[in-house]
């Protein structure tokens, strides 16, 4: 009879034990990052349970490098003590975002793998392209995942939840050309037509655009997309919102970058995947600094191309030199979403924001 009373405390012990850690143990934070890509663009995304989603991967490397976009996804993913990625989303088929793929996929296993469908022939419609495009295109359909499948306007997805953060969601607002209607959005009046530019051709147009949520915060990634969808997603009727921070759309090229949406997203922070030479452009940073909301504008790249007008301030720019080590840019958003920090790691600088709290219920 002792024995089994004594094995009982023992046993309530443990539990308790265990009990007090989970509830002293401090919530983890939810952490992006923008890796350098030397002018592609790839976001890892760290979920407050641990769950890891990647949004596009970069360049494809050179033979024999030293150094690649996957590499460089693979070590901000072992940062965060992330072995496997649990969620990929190839926004579009361009090889900028979607050539560092298979080389990932061979340095650590892929969950599911979502995107717009592999097309058969060049993503721009360039038929003489179409030889080149099934070369490029051949590793990234036969390398291993879990499972595939197209992403679907409006899609959410099934995040884990943690019991000590704010509730999490990820959810596709754009794909293929296409707006989804997130809830009734708030109509503005304004005519997305009448800033119009020509029809876009390529497959940027076609760019799966995301907005993730902690609570309160906002992050609005857009990948590639270019003008006129960028227009149809706030007018006439404004689906997204004002938004914490805004990942700057098409490496900061001019292609992009409408003002009708970087005014309506009024974002607090914004950040850009650009390279040595590409992007950003003197039109889009002047467009991002007409905006009073934004506080600090990040760049993963120095613009080679120019001075003042090509870059933001250097202490915000993870990459100064052409050839660089691949410095990243990292947003740690504090697990009730109330309020964020984005730094460069690897040079200490850091800023911290609170969230923007006092939205409209429609854009919640």
């Amino acid at each position: 009879m002792k024995k089994h009373a004594a094995q009982l405390l023992v046993l309530t012990l443990i539990l308790a034990a265990a009990l007090f850690a989970r509830a002293a143990a401090p919530a983890r934070p939810l952490n992006i990052y923008w890796i350098d890509t030397e002018g592609g663009a790839s976001t890892l995304i760290v979920t407050p349970t641990g769950e890891s989603i990647l949004v596009d991967t970069g360049n494809p490397s050179s033979p024999n490098a030293q150094d690649s976009s996957a590499l460089r996804v693979q070590k901000a993913a072992v940062a965060e003590g992330v072995s496997k990625i649990d969620y990929m989303i190839m926004t579009h088929f361009h090889m900028d975002h979607f050539g560092g793929a298979a080389e990932l996929a061979k340095l650590m296993p892929v969950g599911q793998m979502l995107d717009n469908g592999i097309p058969d022939h060049d993503s721009d419609s360039v038929a003489s392209h179409d030889a080149q495009f099934a070369r490029e295109i051949t590793p990234y359909r036969t390398f291993k995942a879990d499972s595939r499948a197209i992403m679907q306007l409006g899609q959410v997805i099934p995040v884990k939840q943690s019991s000590a953060a704010a509730a999490l969601s990820l959810q596709c607002v754009a794909a293929r050309k296409q707006v989804f209607a997130l809830g009734a959005g708030v109509t503005n009046g304004i005519n997305p037509d009448a800033t119009q530019r020509a029809a876009d051709g390529t497959d940027n147009a076609n760019s799966i655009v995301m907005l993730l949520k902690l609570g309160p915060f906002k992050f609005f990634l857009g990948a590639d997309l270019t003008w006129n969808t960028e227009g149809k997603l706030v007018c006439p009727v404004d689906y997204i919102g004002t938004v914490d921070v805004m990942a700057v759309d098409h490496h900061g090229l001019n292609q992009s970058s409408n003002p009708l949406l970087v005014r309506s997203l009024n974002p607090t922070v914004s950040v850009m995947s650009n390279g040595p030479r590409k992007g950003p452009d003197p039109e889009t940073l002047a467009t991002l600094r007409s905006v009073p909301s934004i506080q600090t504008m990040w760049q993963t790249h120095l613009n080679l191309r120019g001075a003042t007008n090509y870059n933001t301030d250097t202490n915000y720019i993870a990459n100064l030199p052409a050839n660089c080590v691949g410095n990243c840019i990292k947003c740690s958003v504090d697990p009730s979403g109330k309020s964020y920090t984005v730094s460069i790691p690897a040079t200490g600088v850091s800023k911290t924001y609170a969230t923007v709290l006092n939205r409209n219920p429609n854009n919640q």
